[in-house]
């Protein structure tokens, strides 16, 4: 990857892992640009094995060589992270967090010097190389700091990069929008169960067209309300169906779910 050459990633847990898995397979870095951490032995041990990257117990020494140090810790371990790192940490490396709710400025003051921060969001789905990750920069970062960033990102799906005061809304609905879909498609799954049609069968059918659904928004660029007009013809079925969402309140459901997720999301750390 241009201008990186190595990078180090702090508690690789599942979203920690997946990045270095894609980055690896993209062939983006080799197995010796990276470095991880973890918080206890067994699970050193376990993704050295299958992934063949090193992998310690110590941040500081993780962090030492790093272009890059990418955050994958909660948010209530963050705190103590930062304040493990500081006294290495300089101000020629770039520090990327996905912890929800922690500020650029939160993680710089912490921090206590001149270094580029950049925030980002991914989601689950970026397990399957299908994630969505919104990223938007400190005060220390610059466009190429961001343009790093989303290059590490995109190995695992889509990027976007937008205003800070924005995040806690895209961890409401795009990290934690994945639910809320799969919510919605085990209850149509269940519809089809109680009109007759086996489960396996039912589940695939709802996760097909959710994925497909949404593969027409991307592709085509029209409202989802133009797509929806699409399929809904006069006295037909969709219509009726429609009409009992519509009735069950679906509609303002979803977005009271977005609502207070993004209240709590600005609540998941302390400044």
């Amino acid at each position: 990857m241009q201008n990186l050459s190595k990078l180090a990633v702090i508690g690789a847990g599942k979203m920690g892992e997946t990045l270095i898995k894609a980055l690896l397979d993209a062939k983006m870095l080799a197995a010796d640009q990276i470095v991880a951490t973890a918080k206890h032995a067994p699970r050193v041990e376990d993704i050295a094995k299958r992934l063949g990257v090193p992998v310690t117990l110590d941040n500081r020494a993780a962090i030492q060589s790093a272009d890059v140090i990418l955050l994958c810790v909660k948010p209530q371990a963050l705190r103590e992270v930062l304040a493990e790192i500081k006294p290495v940490i300089s101000n020629d490396q770039l520090v990327i967090s996905i912890a929800a709710s922690a500020t650029t400025s939160f993680i710089e003051r912490h921090l206590d010097k001149s270094v580029p921060v950049v925030r980002a969001m991914p989601n689950t789905p970026s397990l399957v190389r299908s994630g969505m990750t919104a990223l938007c920069r400190g005060t220390q970062a610059t466009d190429e700091h961001l343009k790093r960033a989303c290059k590490i990102f995109e190995a695992v799906g889509r990027s976007m990069i937008i205003d800070e005061k924005h995040m806690d809304a895209v961890t409401a609905l795009s990290a934690s929008g994945p639910a809320y879909i799969y919510i919605i498609l085990e209850s149509l799954a269940e519809g089809g169960v109680k009109v007759g049609l086996p489960r396996n069968v039912a589940t695939e059918l709802a996760a097909q067209m959710c994925l497909g659904a949404a593969k027409m928004v991307l592709e085509t660029g029209a409202h989802p309300a133009l797509l929806k007009d699409a399929v809904t013809t006069p006295a037909g079925c969709t219509i009726d169906g429609i009409l009992q969402l519509e009735e069950g309140g679906l509609r303002v459901t979803l977005i009271k779910a977005v609502v207070e997720a993004t209240r709590r999301a600005a609540q998941l750390i302390e400044s």
